[in-house]
């Protein structure tokens, strides 16, 4: 019987994906085995065989960033094809490898696959808290939060906690922070224990080192933040939206002025030229232009200043699906950068904590009467004039005042409860700076 020249074809396809398939285990645990071998040959290498250490001083910043990312890379795909290696094995039955020994197929020895399990696990599992490694290599030296109801005389570092401390579970009693000694005579021991440490200038440098880390992820991430929005609504506004509404927008068919202002102020354009025209008329010595080439100069500058409006209105539609792609960059920008996100929050934290209270109550007072304050809402109004002019929607001075009268006082309410809720406890000097500064 003949085969039919489709089946000819099809059934080779159909051989080769389920031979592709019941190959998925053997598949997903070879590249297992293969990223955990090139992690271990970065620490035979790079490491004398030791784990691969983020805050080793050995080498420079660049080359640690440079491990970093490649250990995240391995781990990654080590762990997803660990992931699809244990989902593809809950599938397999003894069908599948009945099927795989007519296709041609031979699984390999469970030892064998115990052996490579074995050595992914060992490899893995050193790195199982690099996350919290990562953070503690670059959030350092976090802002000190100090309990109100002592007095500053008798602080102590046991009376200093951070955001990341965990609160004790048992409180100390009056007798168990006594001691023999005055705490600054303890406290002065403790500071020379340190200078004499010999491994003190390794840390200052280990200190100074993730210091700089932290503060380099998180000037790079912020100029990230800015630049791929601005570089995504450029290309995607030249390469994509710009020729698909060039070629789907007649200039002759389409409507000109997509809302009355343009109309007007193309009116208004046109009827300033014709009072240009007269007034150098009569001003001029030269003989008196005619009706007819006053009104010929009248329909060149109509013509002009209606392609200037087309084009003003297309590049107002362009604007619109340009910032939906610089948006959805943006927002994925984010996804993909939780680490650095938390390194940002921890770099303003560093930087809002470390300014003394007369330069908080200043910001503070700053941002509010340039956003809140009584000359903010002319501020607003340019604003979303701009914006609806970006869009070439008509600005809808109803909608204006509303927002005026509504944003910034929700805008002054969250910094009033910011301001009451939390730097009133991290920072009360700061809350009476700011009130004698805003009275």
């Amino acid at each position: 019987m003949k085969i039919p020249f489709f089946s000819q074809k099809i059934y080779p396809f159909l051989l080769s994906t389920y031979r592709w398939y019941l190959l998925t285990p053997e598949r997903s645990l070879e590249a297992a085995y293969q990223a955990a071998l090139q992690i271990k040959a970065i620490e035979d290498e790079h490491f004398n065989g030791n784990q691969i250490d983020l805050n080793s001083a050995m080498y420079s910043n660049s080359i640690m960033d440079f491990f970093e990312s490649d250990l995240q890379r391995l781990l990654k795909r080590a762990r997803m094809r660990l992931t699809e290696f244990r989902a593809s094995r809950l599938f397999s039955n003894e069908s599948h490898q009945r099927a795989a020994q007519k296709t041609g197929i031979d699984y390999p020895s469970p030892a064998f696959i115990l052996e490579k399990l074995q050595f992914i696990d060992q490899v893995i599992s050193k790195y199982n808290n690099l996350e919290n490694e990562i953070n503690s290599a670059t959030l350092v030296n976090q802002p000190q939060i100090v309990k109100v109801d002592a007095p500053t005389s008798e602080l102590s570092p046991q009376k200093l906690t951070t955001p990341n401390q965990e609160p004790q579970k048992k409180q100390r009693g009056k007798a168990d922070t006594m001691g023999i000694l005055p705490r600054s005579i303890l406290s002065t021991i403790g500071r020379l224990q340190v200078e004499l440490d010999p491994n003190a200038e390794q840390d200052v440098v280990q200190n100074f080192r993730q210091t700089q880390r932290r503060t380099i992820i998180s000037i790079r991430f912020i100029l990230l933040l800015i630049i791929v929005p601005l570089l995504t609504h450029q290309i995607s506004k030249v390469l994509i939206v710009g020729p698909i509404i060039n070629h789907f927008r007649n200039p002759e068919t389409t409507q000109m002025f997509l809302n009355l202002e343009m109309e007007e102020e193309a009116l208004v354009e046109l009827q300033r030229f014709e009072e240009k025209i007269k007034f150098k008329t009569l001003i001029s010595s030269a003989p008196p232009l005619s009706a007819e080439e006053i009104e010929i100069q009248m329909e060149d500058k109509a013509l002009e200043i209606a392609e200037q409006f087309r084009r003003q209105s297309a590049n107002a539609i362009k604007n619109v699906f340009s910032d939906i792609f610089s948006v959805g960059a943006f927002i994925y920008l984010l996804i993909i950068s939780k680490r650095s996100i938390a390194v940002l929050k921890d770099f303003f934290d560093h930087i809002v904590y470390g300014l003394s209270d007369s330069a908080k109550a200043f910001i503070i007072i700053l941002f509010t009467d340039v956003f809140v304050g009584f000359h903010s809402p002319h501020g607003w109004e340019v604003i979303l004039e701009g914006v609806s002019r970006h869009w070439g929607l008509p600005a809808n001075r109803d909608f204006i005042f509303l927002f005026i009268a509504t944003f910034p006082v929700i805008l002054d309410t969250i910094v009033k409860y910011w301001i009451f809720r939390y730097l009133n406890r991290i920072s009360p000097s700061a809350v009476a700076t700011y009130r004698n500064m805003n009275e």
